[in-house]
């Protein structure tokens, strides 16, 4: 170890360097630093220096990194994580911490799970703020870069199922907190309820037209590569960004909307719809918490990951 190369580092580089890496923008990164443009271009010219590499080059949107950033970027990660754990406090006290909570959330677990522990949180913690946004399709990688602390989405509990949907990559954490099942949502004037309807069976649900909500970006669901194995598939009339809209929609349309058995229960009775078995065969997901193994020895991050998993253990539906 060189003591003479890290006394001659200053920290403030680093910080800016990340910021510069995750915004790519010379300007937002200034806005983000609480600094003026002139201020950050200076610390740029300072980082080219200490790195002996451009580090960027302009683009059309911005800046674009080099290579020799690029590559930094782990380590700098991992070494900003470190410094921060180094300089936190030795114990975590929630009643006297302003702590920001970062969380990434599957929509039909907002109902589900959030008025489980919300309570609790605030009342231990009343000044932590938790800062909640869309599930989406990179949402582990936002935990592998610290960009949020938690995620919550549905997980199928097969391997080779949770393969083709859903499947953390290295150094992601995962506490299975309720199990659930899907079911169908219909509106209550639906061909179904006719006098002379046939029966609520595969081949009758098959035939209906489908809405489909697309998660993080995919169009298919566990059920579709369920029936694609059988040679069947579903006839998608329409798809959504999230399921509120779906359920909505329902009460319009004779569309059949396949939901967690959860989510679908809640949303029909706020919507006046009716819950029907899924008459195809589909194995029980998980709903599951996730978060990076840097945060394991977090003691903030501790707290609130026990208290989640604390009171919602209880929820599963199977």
């Amino acid at each position: 170890m060189s003591f003479e190369k890290l006394a001659r580092l200053d920290l403030n580089l680093l910080v800016c360097l990340h910021v510069l890496l995750e915004e790519c923008s010379v300007t937002h990164a200034a806005k983000r630093l609480n600094l003026s443009q002139s201020a950050v271009s200076k610390t740029l010219t300072r980082l080219r220096d200490q790195f002996n590499d451009p580090l960027f080059t302009r683009s059309a949107h911005g800046i674009k990194p080099t290579p020799r950033a690029l590559a930094l970027v782990p380590l700098l990660e991992q070494l900003l994580r470190d410094v921060e754990n180094l300089t936190a406090p030795a114990i975590f006290e929630p009643k006297s911490s302003d702590r920001h909570f970062k969380m990434a959330l599957v929509e039909s677990a907002y109902p589900l799970f959030l008025p489980q522990f919300l309570g609790d949180i605030f009342s231990e913690g009343p000044n932590i703020i938790l800062d909640t946004r869309a599930w989406e399709r990179n949402a582990f990688d936002k935990l592998q870069r610290g960009e949020i602390d938690f995620g919550i989405t549905g997980k199928d509990l097969n391997p080779k199922d949770a393969m083709l949907t859903l499947m953390p990559p290295k150094g992601i954490i995962s506490q299975e907190l309720c199990r659930d099942t899907q079911c169908c949502l219909v509106r209550k004037a639906h061909p179904i309820f006719g006098s002379d309807s046939p029966e609520w069976d595969q081949d009758y649900y098959l035939k209906q037209r489908h809405i489909q909500v697309r998660c993080g970006q995919d169009d298919r669901w566990l059920l579709d590569y369920k029936l694609a194995e059988q040679g069947l598939t579903r006839d998608i009339a329409m798809y959504v960004p999230d399921f509120n809209s779906a359920a909505s929609l329902c009460t319009h349309t004779d569309l059949v909307f396949t939901a967690p058995s959860h989510f679908a229960n809640y949303i029909a009775a706020q919507l006046d719809l009716v819950v029907l078995p899924l008459p195809s065969e589909l194995p029980a997901m998980a709903y599951t918490l996730f978060w990076h193994q840097h945060q394991e020895k977090d003691l903030g991050h501790s707290w609130l990951r026990q208290i989640i998993i604390s009171r919602c253990r209880d929820l599963s539906s199977v």
